[in-house]
């Protein structure tokens, strides 16, 4: 793997510094300390401090960075997480699960270019705004097939277990995916098709260059984010749509199809955006993409963006958007995806009539209500590119008829009534084009293959909590209830699972029906959206009088709504009229123009135009606005939230019969800078996420789970005199070091393979066992330390002697040193070796000899050796060829016997049907002679009554002509009787002569297998005579 490189050249190595972290800290510091963290103000969020001492609930701490010590609350200190735990893949799998430990672990992981973290079902992927070499197709060749464990976290783990899931267990899985704008949803999106694409591609075929379903699901995301994503203050390209992707797979587990659904399309970005955003990208694509004769020839447009309203509210130009070139991929992606080209122009005709459309300037009547166009070029460029009559169009727009009873009446409208009518009709021109272009897109993605399960998709925008929240809002964060409440009853059953699995008892809680109460109060009848829908029926109805009914029915009724302070409110252009009490936070929402927003109404004589229009594509999308009736229009009317609910109960159903998997994306901080953070604005994140509310259930259970065999390795140091020597179960093992350290029974609980912990005992055990650690190293350190001090004064003492040695051999050195008899020994010494030299040749001379004469032994033993060798080597080969003959003997007599014992089966199963026949057919002998005695008893029977009736004839000598008659019937009974008994006879003999053949055919069968017996002695006599040889 290490060798290989992916498409983007990287290898398997590159890959790995972005995905291992480093290796967790040891003890050092932590060992006899109490850590915590202490919420501070700015980015940091949270400060390490040493808790020094405590007196009630105030405390003396230490900044461990600063040196700084100071007095705080105890309540305030979140305690810190044993170095074990630094850069934990999982953070459910932290000791302390707090703010402060959860918050360090992202910030530690982040800053070392990790941006996936698990969370429990989370997978936490936090935006680098860089590119990492991750995603490239040996990375996915990695993870295929891998379990969650044996990789570090990835999107592609994740991906990776829904396929595998949905193989396993035959059940459609989805992949939900939810965060803020700009924190990579929809890049995150786009990594999870690129897997399923690349997993599930079929092969292709030679010669075949047809699009793939993998390729056209991933063409289709340049013409959605065209037309469906806008610049946003913390994202260049955020998708303003939530969608569910399913992508489809056949028997085979692959690719066979896919299709789309969106939900909450912001539609009102299209009439405005706010000074730092834009319009949706296709606008701007439209103006650098298309020729300047084709856009004012066709399009009637000019060449400066900034001349339209619509357009011009926020900026125009983002140098991370060559619109250029992403105009041209969506050209391409239109072909790939069969665009005509009549649809494409119509297309961009109704995007440029929009534009146009939103630049009518209007002036009100003085006399009346009414008021009228003062640059009617706009309206008449809008009215020939939607092709319908101008002046048709500007009469619907000023001056609509409306039925009032029976009767159809003209009403005068006044600007700003125009001005609101323009702009709903833009949004709904763009709404109904963007909800045909996923139909395009779904239609060009079936390819009619049979399908199986699906993987779903999930990309929908998390919860928002703005300084102005209003309707959009209060719909998104809706959702994202809706979506907390399906995790946490998820999360519910798998843990209920995972308890009952391991035999531990306890008291189960459904975390679901903790949001119930807010979204009963949104949705359920007398809710906030049920009575915003029954104000919309009402022709005097306002946003106060909405406001004043919802604060007169739920203040301080339900527990999840409550009023603003004036305090809290004042100063605020847009203060909030209510709060909802939400599982992310309490959000305070502005219900200005909420009736307008959720009765969405549409200028009908404008939409019958639109259907009648000369332009097949505009008729098309428009053919189901049909003028109706008041009793039709009031059976057929829609609001904004009937629909909504509508679509989430839909979602929601298609997501309860799926298997789900959970990916939050994290906003780091709002300067898009690679590798800073910012406390405040991640934990608001996580709040909104969910991600602290699944910490907060796993809180209340036993978060933190160890095998009885790693617990038994890693604690058994903290009750070592305890635990017996020898083999001992890991689990009672684990029982005595847990009873030794005295946790109740509510702080561990035993299962049948895992211990289970509440949250917070696993640190302490950690700091009980750096405590043991760091009193064994201590005293092995003094120990050590002795010994050492013990050698090097040995040694000392052992220089001192030898320094003694050395000054006295000196002191004579210089007293002998001009002795004339030393100077004649030291020149004397040398000749004295002379002698001894030639004594010392002769024996080496003597030594060499006797190893020549040594050596040619050894070579005349070596060469007997070697012949003995050659000998016995010849005669091994020989014995081995005639092993290998008997072997192979002994195989075919096996074989033999084997065609002789199945033979021999054979005749007994042959045997043993003849005998059945046999039987058989004594007993058809037998019921044919019963037969044969019954006929021959009734035959003598009838004679006798012949005889009998002769006898009475001749008695009664009367009616001699009715006896005959009788005697003859009795005679032609006693026939057909003789002639049954012949036919009983011939069976009889037939039986007989069937049972003489079978008689022989047993005999014969006999024969043969006595036969046979013989045989299989003889193999058998011939196994026993191969057995010694082989």
């Amino acid at each position: 793997m290490s060798a290989k490189k992916g498409a983007m050249g990287a290898t398997w190595e590159d890959s790995c510094k972005f995905l291992y972290g480093p290796k967790a800290g040891a003890a050092g510091d932590f060992a006899g300390k109490k850590m915590a963290w202490l919420p501070i103000p700015g980015d940091d969020g949270f400060a390490k401090i040493e808790i020094l001492k405590q007196e009630g609930d105030d405390c003396q701490v230490n900044l461990v960075e600063t040196g700084e010590k100071r007095t705080a609350n105890i309540n305030d200190c979140q305690p810190m997480n044993p170095p074990k735990f630094e850069y934990c893949t999982d953070m459910s799998l932290l000791s302390y699960l707090n703010e402060g430990g959860i918050f360090y672990n992202l910030k530690a992981r982040y800053q070392a270019n990790i941006i996936y973290t698990y969370s429990g079902l989370f997978c936490i992927a936090v935006n680098p705004y860089k590119r990492f070499p991750i995603y490239t197709d040996i990375v996915i060749a990695a993870y295929r097939g891998k379990k969650r464990s044996e990789l570090p976290p990835h999107i592609f783990s994740i991906a990776d277990n829904a396929y595998s899931d949905m193989i396993q267990n035959r059940e459609n899985q989805s992949i939900l995916i939810t965060g803020e704008s700009g924190a990579g949803k929809t890049e995150n999106t786009k990594k999870v098709i690129q897997y399923f694409a690349s997993i599930g591609a079929l092969p292709a075929k030679e010669g075949e260059n047809k699009m793939s379903v993998e390729d056209q699901v991933v063409m289709c995301n340049p013409v959605l984010e065209a037309y469906g994503n806008a610049k946003t203050v913390r994202n260049d390209n955020s998708s303003r749509f939530g969608k569910f992707i399913r992508v489809h797979f056949g028997k085979d587990a692959k690719l066979s199809s896919a299709d789309i659904e969106y939900y909450l399309l912001e539609k009102a970005r299209m009439t405005y955006q706010n000074p730092e955003e834009r319009n949706f990208h296709i606008f701007y694509q439209i103006f650098k993409g298309l020729e300047e004769d084709y856009l004012k020839g066709t399009l009637l447009l000019d060449t400066d963006q900034n001349a339209y309203k619509f357009l011009s509210n926020g900026v125009v130009e983002v140098p991370s958007q060559d619109d250029v070139e992403l105009w041209k991929e969506n050209e391409e992606a239109m072909v790939i995806l069969n665009f005509t080209d009549d649809e494409k122009y119509s297309i961009l005709k109704l995007m440029a009539a929009c534009l146009l459309f939103g630049n009518i300037e209007l002036k009100q009547n003085k006399r009346d209500e009414g008021c009228e166009i003062t640059n009617p070029v706009f309206i008449e460029k809008t009215a020939a590119l939607l092709q319908i009559p101008s002046a048709e169009f500007a009469k619907s727009l000023l001056k609509p008829r409306v039925k009032v009873g029976t009767e159809m009446v003209t009403k005068s409208q006044n600007s700003e009534q125009v001005y609101f009518a323009t702009k709903a009709l833009c949004k709904a021109i763009f709404e109904r084009v963007f909800k045909w272009l996923i139909g395009k897109c779904n239609l060009a993605l079936d390819t009619k293959k049979p399908r199986m399960n699906f993987c779903g998709v999930l990309d929908i925008a998390g919860f928002e909590i703005f300084d102005f929240n209003t309707f959009e809002q209060l719909c998104i964060n809706l959702t994202n209830e809706r979506l907390q409440q399906f995790f946490n009853h998820h999360m519910f059953i798998l843990e209920q699972e995972e308890y009952k699995k391991e035999g531990i008892v306890w008291a189960f809680i459904d975390f679901g029906l903790d949001l119930e109460a807010s979204i009963e109060l949104m949705e359920k009848p007398m809710g906030i959206l049920p009575m915003l829908d029954e104000e919309c029926v009402f022709p005097k109805a306002t946003d106060m009088t909405y406001k004043d009914k919802v604060i007169a029915q739920h203040n301080k009724k339900h527990p999840k709504l409550s009023i603003p302070s004036i305090k809290s409110i004042k100063g605020i252009e847009h203060p909030p009229h209510f709060n909802i009490h939400h599982y992310a936070g309490v959000v305070g929402y502005n219900v200005e123009d909420w009736l307008t927003k959720n009765a969405d109404p549409l200028n009908d004589n404008c939409l019958d135009l639109f259907r009648k229009s000369s332009m097949p594509y505009m008729a098309e999308l428009f053919a189901d606005c049909v003028p109706a009736g008041p009793k039709e229009r009031k059976k057929t009317f829609q609001t904004m939230a009937m629909m909504h609910r509508r679509s989430l109960n839909e979602l929601m159903g298609m997501l309860n019969s799926t298997y789900p998997h959970f990916i939050r994306c994290l906003v780091p901080n709002n300067t898009k800078t690679p590798g800073m953070v910012e406390a405040e604005l991640i934990l608001h994140q996580l709040r909104c996420n969910g991600v602290l509310e699944g910490i907060r259930i796993v809180r209340q259970g036993f978060p933190n789970r160890v095998q009885y065999a790693e617990f038994k390795q890693r604690y058994q140091i903290l009750a070592a005199a305890k635990v017996p020597t020898g083999f001992i179960e890991a689990k009672d093992a684990t029982q005595i070091i847990i009873s030794h350290v005295g946790l109740t029974d509510d702080e561990a609980k035993y299962g049948t393979t895992k211990v289970f912990f509440r949250s917070g005992i696993l640190g302490r055990l950690e700091d009980s066992r750096d405590e043991k650690i760091t009193a064994i190293l201590t005293a092995f350190q003094a120990l050590a330390r002795g010994w050492i001090a013990r050698k090097i004064f040995r040694k000392l003492m052992e220089q001192r002697v030898g320094v003694v040695v050395l000054q006295r051999n000196i002191r004579q050195h210089f007293i002998l040193r001009n002795w004339p008899w030393w100077k004649l020994f030291t020149k004397v010494k040398p000749l004295l070796s002379v002698a001894r030299q030639e004594e010392e040749i002769r024996e080496k001379e003597e030594e060499m000899k006797k190893a020549l004469e040594e050596a040619e032994k050894v070579a005349i033993a070596k060469k007997e050796l070697e012949e003995k060798f050659e000998a016995l080597e010849k005669e091994r080969m020989s014995i081995q060829a005639e092993l290998e003959k008997e072997r192979q003997a002994a195989i075919d007599a096996e074989e033999l016997v084997f065609k002789l014992e199945s033979k021999q089966q054979e005749l007994e199963e042959e045997n043993n049907e003849l005998i059945d026949r046999i039987e058989e057919e004594e007993d058809n002998n037998f019921a044919v002679a019963e037969n044969k005695r019954a006929v021959e008893a009734d035959l003598v029977r009838t004679q006798e009554e012949v005889a009998a009736l002769q006898a009475n004839i001749q008695k009664a000598g009367g009616d001699i002509q009715g006896k005959m008659d009788e005697l003859k019937e009795k005679s032609d009974l006693l026939l057909r009787q003789n002639e049954e008994i012949k036919k009983f006879e011939q069976k009889c003999n037939d039986t007989g002569n069937r049972l003489g053949e079978t008689e022989s055919q047993l005999q014969v069968a006999h024969e043969k297998g006595v036969r046979l017996d013989k045989k299989k002695e003889k193999s058998t006599d011939c196994d026993s005579a191969l057995i010694p040889l082989l």
